[in-house]
């Protein structure tokens, strides 16, 4: 997979996390461990696409 590919894949995670949580937060039944684990994720996908957005413009 090309780095623009990866990127590319990255951000979509990143944003299916992102309703992930959002649908989580909006629950009557909030699960704070799932909640805690699903931003820790998506944490670490913005963490990865800056290391790889910071790569590729050098």
């Amino acid at each position: 997979m090309t780095t623009e590919g990866h990127i590319a894949a990255l951000e979509r995670r990143h944003q299916e996390l992102d309703r992930q949580i959002q649908s989580a937060m909006q629950s009557t039944q909030q699960d704070a461990l799932m909640l805690s684990a699903l931003k820790r994720k998506k944490l670490g996908v913005k963490d990865e696409l800056s290391k790889l957005t910071g790569t590729a413009r050098q």
